[in-house]
């Protein structure tokens, strides 16, 4: 079923968006669209910096196959409030936080919406969506990761988690650990990191400019170290313990996190599908132009058929 384009500007009438109390009582902005489909339901949770109106378009085509899809931004981004002086700074002090927040919203969402329930990752969410697997912190019927971050791109290779741990300890760790664009030491601009779309690229300018506040610029110091050892961690992990049907989405020309990551640990997961793009998707594989968007959904929507029955 096509979507329009116009959805990615605009919050769905039968939507809401509202706040959503962390065991702590820290104030998450969470996004939920019932559906009458009876299909099942989806959390999408979106990358580092990334809200999810982003992904407004992609929760309109499976909300319209009968869908009620749900999402949240993550802790210290987005709407979801900052860790940090610096108002436009990601940062968090132990990637733990971020696993016990989405721990509590799966329990209390499973036990509100109707089943099946998938949950979905992008980047730094696909990241978070395995360990939590790993850490049997969350146990949907199916997974779906897209880009995961399971390892990244940098200028600095194997030096890189030494490094950030260096730099992190000669000042405040909260602090930006660069300006500007989303991978430094790069001539690339973001947007061609992101996607090859130019009006996708810009549906997220065009939030940003309705909501400035919505804007989460380069990670803390502190981020940077706590992605480094979280990674390692999990890639280190008993990730063969995992049973639950997982797809994942990778693409190899991605130039922000690196792919290799996936295309390891993807043959030691008991029950999982990889799909892979080529040259023609950048990291936003969701966002891209549609040829690879619509190969992209029509992969997940036929992995949810066989492996997250309606029931």
């Amino acid at each position: 079923m096509a979507v329009s384009r116009n959805v990615s500007r605009q919050i769905p009438a039968d939507a809401r968006v509202d706040r959503w109390p962390a065991p702590d009582g820290w104030m998450l902005r969470r996004f939920h669209w019932p559906s009458a489909g009876g299909r099942g339901s989806i959390l999408f949770q979106t990358g580092r910096g990334d809200v999810f109106e982003k992904y407004l378009e992609s929760f309109a085509h499976w909300h319209a196959r009968g869908w009620t899809v749900s999402a949240f931004d993550w802790r210290g981004q987005g709407g979801s409030g900052r860790l940090t002086p610096r108002g436009d700074c990601g940062h968090i002090g132990d990637f733990a936080a971020y696993i016990g927040d989405l721990r509590a919203f799966v329990d209390a969402w499973k036990a509100e919406t109707p089943g099946p329930h998938v949950v979905m990752g992008h980047s730094m969410g696909g990241h978070l969506v395995l360990r939590g697997l790993v850490d049997r912190a969350i146990a949907p019927d199916a997974a779906v990761l897209i880009a995961p971050m399971l390892g990244v791109r940098s200028a600095l290779g194997r030096m890189a988690p030494t490094m950030a741990r260096l730099l992190a300890g000669l000042g405040d760790k909260r602090r930006p650990a660069w300006k500007g664009n989303e991978k430094p030491y790069t001539t690339e601009t973001r947007a061609n990191l992101l996607t090859h779309d130019p009006d996708r690229y810009a549906d997220e300018l065009w939030w940003q400019a309705q909501d400035p506040a919505l804007l989460t610029g380069a990670p803390s110091w502190q981020w940077l170290v706590e992605a480094f050892r979280s990674m390692a961690e999990l890639e280190a992990g008993p990730i063969e313990a995992v049973r639950t049907p997982l797809l994942l989405l990778v693409a190899d020309a991605d130039g922000l996190v690196d792919p290799r990551a996936a295309l390891r640990i993807a043959p030691r997961l008991p029950d999982a599908e990889l799909l892979r793009f080529g040259p023609e998707s950048a990291h936003e594989i969701l966002r891209e132009a549609d040829p690879v968007r619509s190969r992209a959904l029509g992969a997940i929507d036929g992995f949810l058929e066989t492996r997250a029955a309606r029931r």
